[in-house]
């Protein structure tokens, strides 16, 4: 059975966010077109490692003088956006393997998520005419540079904006209050 594909090209809006407070937040990758929109289940280290990588992509077609693409070095004021996810916010699947491609023809970046496989469901991977596993869902969001360069600010944002580190320790402090770890004995 050929997989679920939810494909947004030239979306309306492209974004990271959460639901919950922090310490307790679900990071959601969500796309819209229109009324209709699709919404996934990040780790926060993902969305950072993803952030990371479109933005080293972005240089890389920036400097490169065969790419024939202009990246700006920051965010056009236009294209950004610091709005709530879309509301109602409902969960397609949860991610596991993400894949960051350019489309020269369109001059689009392509971002293509995976589900996380889940050893109790079955169908979660269909074999394909060859033999080798295809996952059952995918979304592909394809975005133009401009609009990447906003989705790395925003996604940036987004996961420096959860608990504060504690100056001793480093570790996240709760809202309810922080006891540093006992030191290591070395």
């Amino acid at each position: 059975m050929p997989p679920v594909v939810h494909e947004f090209d030239w979306p309306d809006r492209v974004v990271v966010g959460t639901v919950g407070r922090p310490g307790e937040r679900t990071f959601y990758l969500q796309a819209r077109t229109g009324a209709r929109s699709t919404s996934v289940v990040l780790e926060k280290e993902q969305s950072a490692v993803l952030a990371d990588k479109l933005d080293e992509m972005l240089t890389a077609l920036d400097a490169d003088p065969a790419s024939g693409v202009s990246v700006p070095a920051t965010t056009p004021a236009e294209l950004i956006d610091d709005g709530p996810l879309d509301q109602p916010v409902e969960e397609e699947f949860r991610v596991g393997i993400m894949r960051l491609g350019w489309d020269p023809r369109t001059a689009q970046v392509v971002l293509e998520a995976f589900p996380l496989p889940d050893e109790a469901d079955d169908d979660a991977l269909e074999p394909d005419a060859d033999g080798t596993d295809e996952p059952a869902e995918v979304l592909v969001v394809k975005i133009p540079v401009g609009t990447a360069r906003a989705f790395v600010q925003r996604t940036r944002q987004v996961v420096r904006a959860g608990r504060p580190t504690c100056p001793h320790c480093g570790q996240p402090v709760d809202p309810d209050g922080h006891a540093c770890p006992p030191p290591r004995a070395v």
